[in-house]
């Protein structure tokens, strides 16, 4: 044991070191502007309101995104992922102390062969029992850095898994305002289709007293017809989407189809848009945006497994140590194995070198450096396309303002259209004709009116979704709702693991290597 300590001395001494690379965060094509220089409704200031979704000044809209958060049952299984990861961290920390602590017990049964030995000259008997209490352990010292390495991916790795729950928190906020403006669009489309469905009855019915009085030939109420039931068929298909709208968004709530009518109560209009909008900077989405941050940690776990790869190419230094009372029933009792002279025990490093591995390990590293390659062109594909995004939806926001200015000087025109074409018709000045092609074009240009309204609302929605915001509302809220919790502690000694969020996993930062 003597000769020991020595060798413990160095090798604890000199076990700080860690194989395999350190990371660092990769660099990303990121643009120093947006497209929008000189576009009075973009700003660049810093963007500063999380509840991004208020701006819309629509309080069924305020309370569908809070049950979401509540209720949603994807978001639910992002959330129990934290956990896991959390229970996962504290197996790789633990795994830095003695791997194996067990305290052993065992009473064994022996029988010998009277060609054995001569037991009866000795006075033993040939039947006997072993017995033997003790305690052992197993460190394997963590010369190379491969727990260290362990714990670091462990940690990068919780800290994606809180990115991904906030991502959920951006998609989730985001697909509830879209499918609400959905519903209140179909719900506008409605209200139109049956304004003009009343417009071309007043033109059918004047077409049927035109032909009754011999002004005018059947032709006229015929094609006055086909154009009323014509947008009569439209309402079936908008009510489809309308429906299916429902449905999607009691998805999102967790609840079954056909639970939200009460919710939805209020005026039936397309959200309004606030004028203008804050973007802040193109390189503010790296700090933002959580699924960038997300691609940047599990580049960074990937990292710390090529030095746990790395580490088995080496020798490994484990400390062997047992301890324990062991006494036999030949020549005693059971009573001797309280003795002192019971006593036994061992102690010694080991030392494991897989030295013939057939290239198994150094292809092992190879896999591990691989699949950590590809992540951090991962990370650089996310930055672009969330670049994409925000750009996308800029162009769709601002020139979706444009449109529907367009439309509203339109619907104007053709609702005089169908005025004067109505009036000059019983008058006999214009044919029907005239007055089909006027209430055709005002059902249009009212839809395009909707249409644009809906697309202006729906890019302001993509716009602050490509920007990353609306997870932070959420910070320091329990990932896991009580119910739930109560549930898995019933199951489950769960500790402090199923808690609020802490500190550290809302980290902009990867937790290790150079920055």
């Amino acid at each position: 044991m003597g000769s020991a300590l020595p060798l413990l001395c160095v090798l604890s001494a000199l076990s700080g070191c860690s194989v395999g690379p350190e990371f660092t965060r990769p660099v990303a094509a990121v643009p120093q502007e947006w497209n929008t220089q000189g576009e009075p409704r973009i700003t660049t200031q810093p963007v500063v309101d999380a509840e991004w979704w208020k701006a819309f000044g629509d309080p069924t809209l305020d309370r569908l995104v809070e049950q979401a958060y509540q209720q949603n049952l994807p978001l639910q299984v992002a959330g129990l992922r934290i956990v896991e990861a959390r229970a996962q961290l504290g197996i790789l920390t633990g795994q830095q102390y003695p791997q194996v602590q067990v305290a052993t017990g065992n009473v064994t049964g022996v029988g010998l062969s009277e060609n054995a030995a001569n037991l009866s000259r000795l006075g033993f008997d040939r039947d006997f029992l072993n017995y033997a209490v003790g305690f052992d352990a197993l460190w394997e010292l963590d010369f190379w850095g491969k727990y260290r390495r362990g714990v670091e991916s462990g940690t990068a790795g919780l800290l994606a898994s809180a990115a991904d729950y906030q991502s959920a928190i951006v998609a989730l906020t985001a697909e509830v305002a879209r499918t609400y403006v959905s519903i209140r669009t179909f719900e506008v489309l409605m209200a139109q289709a049956e304004q003009n469905i009343r417009i071309q009855e007043e033109g059918l019915n004047i077409a049927q007293s035109r032909f009754s009085n011999g002004a005018t030939s059947e032709l006229d109420v015929v094609q006055a017809a086909t154009l009323l039931e014509s947008t009569r068929a439209s309402l079936p298909q908008l009510e489809i989407g309308l429906e299916q709208s429902f449905n999607a968004l009691s998805a999102l709530l967790g609840r079954p189809p056909g639970a939200l009518e009460a919710l939805l109560a209020g005026p039936k209009q397309i959200p309004v848009a606030p004028a203008t909008v804050a973007v802040g900077m193109p390189a503010e989405i790296l700090r933002r945006r959580p699924d960038v941050r997300s691609a940047e940690l599990s580049a960074a776990a990937q990292c710390s497994r090529i030095g746990i790869a790395k580490a088995e190419l080496y020798p490994s230094f484990t400390l062997v140590g047992s301890v324990g009372l062991e006494a036999s029933s030949a020549g005693g009792t059971f009573g001797n194995l309280a003795s002192i002279h019971s006593l036994a025990y061992s102690f010694g490093p080991r030392i494991v070198w897989p030295f013939l591995n057939y290239g198994r390990l150094k292809n092992g590293v190879r896999v591990q450096d691989a699949r950590f390659q590809q992540l951090l062109i991962n990370y650089q594909n996310t930055v672009l396309k969330a670049a994409q995004e925000v750009t996308d939806a800029l162009v769709g926001f601002v020139q979706s303002h444009k449109a529907l200015a367009f439309e509203e000087a339109a619907v104007k025109a053709a609702q005089r259209s169908v005025e004067l074409s109505m009036v000059q018709y019983r008058e006999g000045a214009v044919d029907f004709q005239r007055v089909l092609d006027a209430q055709r074009s005002l059902l249009v240009q009212q839809n395009n009116r909707a249409q644009a309204s809906s697309a202006i609302a729906t890019n302001l929605v993509s716009l602050y979704k490509a920007l990353g915001g609306g997870w932070e509302v959420r910070q320091g809220v329990p990932v896991v709702p009580e119910r739930v919790r109560s549930e898995m502690e019933k199951r489950t000694d769960w500790g402090n693991v199923v808690s609020t969020p802490r500190k550290p996993e809302v980290s902009e930062n990867p937790p290790q290597g150079k920055q």
